[in-house]
């Protein structure tokens, strides 16, 4: 059985889930026509999807993230495999889906002794779920080991510089180590090893002769001349630190100010049924959020899948109608802006999009798109001086100047998200919502473009509204976090405040959801109960009151007051500063 990385493109938007599973119990199974139904509802139970009789006539837009993916995982299971092949299952969907997916698999190999190939770029998992591993590169397996001593002492260079690529806390105001140039293509016949243009501790024999596999010990291997009998132990040794020198100094100092302050804001789209569409209620997507951000400073904003997270971004930049509230930036009210004046400011707050290749015109080439926002703003004095601007564009954000000529499908994840971020510097911004600039790439090319925004922040001062779900890409680039829950703020603080003690319920089940890379570290799981309440009929006093198992009396009648614990850490919960 398989399970697609994309749940929502693998589903029959016009069949019902039930209606699909059917189809694959039929194709797979050997059971009668009666008992069809009763082997659906099984298997819609087996993956933990409550009140299976009613979810059967479900359509996946009536689904949520992860229970898509449990509808997927339940048509893999369809056939009682031995083998399932987990296709990114956790790429797309947040840290609590991503616990409740995993344990999922977890429980099912368990009890159905199958076995599982988990193909995921996420080290994090990896450590959480697998017994081995093996690390490919370029086409080719270059190390395979049991999962705790790969993680205690990878020995492969790409494995070591994958290990130095990951963002945490610790290297904070230093450059991670990003592995240099890119992926060789797989369109060329190599000669010798795949990653020796890229590796720093290349031999002579590297380059002409293909690497065989060296067994370290009964369990463990790895494809490298490093590991052969004639080569010292200290030609092995890594020259390259977790993490290099500090960014380079801004060229002006910036005096620290509320650069951009959002007050009691509200987004609701409206829900309209029949022929003359009339509004029979509203999605309380943003509900009443006040924030501020400073110059030069990143925001990190987290949450759950559809809580309004990139809602908010982009009523912030008056992407999408506001219902109520106010947006000052530097001091200007941005709600009360409109035509003209409105336009000039865009180029001050621009925005990074999740999906670098489907937020780029695939007809036009990148120098068109990047020159497109200095047209639209009439910046510069001519049409050569736009080229000439885009070509340093390009260099700056580390791409040859001769890719200009080419079109978005000629690169990579990682080259896409760097010229999406070449087009956003164009017009010369303050302030950039970055939403999940990363969520989709590996982490070494993860390493590069979290390089390229610090760097960037650092020099010419910018600000940053960072969506992400991934704690490790926060807790490295934020200087302060918002917890976000069904369109409210249920906690804001420091970063340091926040990750290292938090006082809110969601807060703290949303960081033990976070997969560690030291397996043997692994802190218990808090899990929430059942679903995300509807945004349309949000639940009465305290949004979270459902889903948490602190809750009591006074949360189910009242919103929660905000409770201040320190100056800058401000929590929304009854409970806050109480010790357990």
């Amino acid at each position: 059985g398989m399970i697609s990385q994309e749940p929502m493109t693998s589903l029959n938007a016009v069949m019902t889930i039930g209606e699909q599973l059917n189809e694959s119990v039929r194709t797979h199974q050997a059971v009668a026509r009666s008992e069809i139904r009763i082997r659906v509802l099984e298997l819609l139970d087996s993956v933990g999807i409550s009140d299976p009789e009613r979810r059967v006539e479900d359509y996946p837009h009536q689904l949520s993230g992860g229970m898509k993916q449990r509808v997927m995982i339940a048509m893999a299971l369809a056939g009682n495999p031995d083998l399932l092949i987990a296709d990114e299952p956790t790429t797309a969907v947040d840290v609590t889906i991503q616990a409740q997916v995993l344990e999922l698999l977890k429980n099912l190999q368990h009890k159905t002794a199958m076995a599982i190939l988990l193909i995921t770029h996420d080290l994090g998992v990896v450590a959480q779920v697998a017994d081995r591993v093996a690390v490919m590169y370029a086409g080719q397996i270059v190390e395979q080991a049991p999962i705790v001593p790969f993680f205690k002492s990878p020995h492969h260079p790409y494995s070591q510089r994958l290990f130095g690529a990951i963002p945490d806390m610790r290297k904070r105001g230093h450059p991670l180590a990003a592995i240099p140039g890119a992926v060789p293509s797989l369109g060329q016949r190599f000669h010798g090893c795949r990653f020796a243009s890229r590796c720093d501790r290349v031999i002579e024999p590297c380059h002409d002769k293909v690497p065989h596999w060296v067994e370290l010990t009964e369990s463990r291997c790895v494809r490298c001349f490093l590991y052969r009998d004639d080569v010292t132990r200290q030609t092995r040794v890594s020259t390259f630190k977790s993490y290099a020198k500090q960014w380079r100094q801004p060229q002006k100092n910036f005096k620290k100010k509320k650069f951009v302050e959002i007050k009691n804001l509200r987004v609701y789209f409206p829900i309209q049924k029949g022929v003359f569409k009339r509004t029979v209620g509203h999605v309380r997507a943003v509900d009443d959020v006040s924030l501020s951000l400073q110059q030069g400073h990143t925001l990190a904003l987290v949450g759950e899948s559809g809580c309004g997270k990139t809602s908010l971004g982009r009523a912030i930049l008056r992407l999408i109608p506001i219902a109520g509230g106010t947006i000052y930036f530097e001091g200007t009210d941005l709600i009360r802006l409109r035509g003209r004046k409105l336009i000039d400011q865009r180029s001050r707050m621009q925005i990074i999009f999740q999906d670098p290749f489907s937020s780029m015109n695939p007809r036009m080439m990148i120098g068109e798109i990047i020159e497109e926002g200095m047209s639209a703003q009439h910046i510069g004095e001519s049409a050569a001086w736009r080229r000439r601007r885009v070509a340093q564009l390009l260099e700056q954000v580390g791409l040859s100047a001769d890719v200009s000529t080419h079109y978005p499908h000629e690169f990579s994840g990682g080259q896409r998200q760097r010229i999406c971020i070449a087009r956003v510097l164009a017009v010369n911004p303050q302030f950039i919502v970055c939403d999940e600039p990363t969520s989709a790439l590996d982490v070494s090319v993860q390493a590069q473009i979290l390089n390229l925004l610090g760097e960037l922040q650092n020099r010419l001062a910018l600000t940053y509204l960072l969506i992400t779900h991934d704690i490790s890409v926060v807790a490295y680039m934020a200087h302060e976090v918002a917890v976000m829950y069904l369109g409210r703020i249920v906690e804001k603080g420091l970063v340091h405040e926040v990750l290292n003690e938090p006082q809110h319920p969601y807060t703290q089940a949303l960081l033990s959801a976070v997969p560690q890379i030291e397996p043997e570290k692994g802190t218990k799981v808090i899990r929430l109960r059942g679903e995300i309440p509807s945004a349309t009929h949000p639940p009465s006093g305290c949004y979270f009151h459902p889903r948490c198992s602190k809750a009591i009396d006074r949360c189910r009648v009242n919103y929660p007051e905000a409770v201040k614990i320190t100056d800058t850490h401000v929590v929304n919960c009854v409970l806050a500063g109480q010790k357990e």
